[in-house]
């Protein structure tokens, strides 16, 4: 009878601490053996060979939007954790709104969970809403499983999930910190975005220009204070998601160093798209906030070097076909990406800007684990953590085409780019989820 499941032979075995070549063994799911000397020794049902190619955690996507239950036309837990398997991601957090109903109370959690069990090819956590009317459903949520709590500080576009006034913020606020949970913040100003909008669409501009414009970083400037202030009156954790501006990101690492428990998330988009893209694909590169000029981008791969950026999370928000349609103020605002996340920050980060591979690590596995308090369960290669591997073949082309994206809705800002390093297996659990080999799904 063989020792182990599965033996990766001879792959480069990364880490956030460094890089080693070796043998990683399988078995019950977990990692039962490492080698970084000699060729590990003892048999397994299954073994692979990486030689040359490189053994990463499996990447762990605080930020998706499925949809699922009411919004299954747009993206599910099948479809939608396919995409993540085919790259490389093994956990993902789904955001409360999209979904309908919204998740925010005990019986919504329930039903989305219970759909994500029969679904999801993939691990995943659920995100708890905060919304003006449930502040009483919080500690219920939270004794459900929810990984943290999700608030909008703007409106967020879906009618069953409203925007978070300052009175009901502080509220649940206090209540999250109770509850020793996390809130997650979308910080844009409703104030000065509905300003703003309002007064470009009079004036009959309904451009990529006009609609940057109408949300400027200096909206995210005014929210993120404001959350920063709360929660310092609160000792509620924060997290302070889709950061598109080094300008913010120096408020909360200011606010980092007087005490405030707060982490950055960034999106690939951001990292990758600019203004003038928004312009030349149109309103399939519509997010908010908006992508910003080519030297912001820029400037958040200085504030990444220099560790103020935490997590990298895709915001996966895809749409049918049809509401990415009009102009840039009423077409649907959400980029799918969660298949790509990887690729960009190879593509991006590694090959283009000397960012290493223990960094992009650290940035999409070990952070998040520790963050949400997965750590050392996942987010890291180490004997009895899960086995959540994907390895990827960094000297690998491709150019991505539609029929490579196993979305509902094969949309993507990024079809046509091409790409250096390629996801060629996703273990989830020790299981074979996915071999670009093969060109197969489990």
């Amino acid at each position: 009878m063989a020792e182990f499941d599965v033996i990766l032979r001879n792959g480069y075995i990364v880490t956030e601490k460094g890089v080693s070549k070796g043998d990683i063994a399988i078995k019950g799911g977990k990692i039962a053996a490492i080698s970084c000397i000699d060729q590990l020794k003892g048999t397994a049902a299954d073994e692979i060979d990486v030689t040359d190619q490189y053994i990463l955690p499996g990447l762990i996507d605080t930020h998706v939007h499925f949809n699922e239950p009411g919004r299954t036309d747009w993206e599910g837990f099948e479809t939608g954790s396919k995409a993540l398997a085919a790259g490389g991601v093994t956990t993902f957090f789904d955001m409360p709104l999209n979904s309908h109903p919204a998740t925010i109370n005990k019986d919504a959690f329930d039903l989305k969970f219970s759909r994500g069990l029969e679904k999801s090819l993939v691990n995943f956590y659920l995100w708890g809403g905060l919304v003006p009317s449930n502040i009483n459903h919080l500690q219920e949520l939270s004794e459900c499983g929810a990984i943290g709590f999700k608030a909008f500080m703007s409106d967020s576009g879906i009618a069953d999930f409203k925007a978070c006034d300052d009175v009901h913020l502080l509220q649940g606020m206090e209540k999250i910190s109770e509850l020793q949970s996390l809130l997650a913040v979308h910080a844009e100003s409703q104030q000065i975005t509905e300003h703003l909008t309002n007064t470009l669409i009079r004036r009959g501009d309904t451009s990529a220009k006009s609609f940057s414009q109408s949300r400027p970083i200096l909206s995210e400037i005014e929210a993120v204070q404001r959350i920063l202030t709360y929660a310092k009156l609160t000792n509620c954790k924060i997290h302070i998601v889709h950061v598109t501006s080094s300008e913010v990101i120096s408020q909360i690492t200011a606010a980092k160093k007087q005490g405030v428990d707060v982490t950055v998330e960034t999106c690939p988009h951001y990292l990758s798209l600019t203004t003038a893209d928004l312009a030349e694909k149109g309103v399939i590169a519509k997010c908010a906030p908006p992508l910003r000029q080519a030297k912001e981008v820029e400037m958040l791969w200085d504030a990444l070097r220099n560790g103020e950026i935490d997590i990298i999370g895709s915001d996966h928000s895809p749409s049918p076909p049809e509401l990415k349609e009009g102009d840039f103020f009423t077409a649907w605002g959400g980029i799918s990406g969660a298949q790509t996340t990887l690729n960009i920050l190879l593509e991006e980060g590694y090959w283009k800007r000397n960012i290493s591979l223990e960094t992009i690590v650290r940035l999409t596995a070990t952070n998040p684990a520790k963050r949400f308090k997965l750590f050392p369960q996942k987010g890291i290669l180490d004997i009895e953590s899960d086995a959540d591997l994907t390895i990827i073949d960094l000297n690998e082309s491709f150019v991505l085409k539609k029929e490579d994206l196993f979305y509902k809705h094969q949309q993507s800002p990024f079809l046509g780019k091409k790409f250096r390093g390629k996801v060629k297996y996703t273990l989830v659990n020790g299981k074979l989820v996915y071999s670009s080999l093969k060109e197969k799904i489990r």
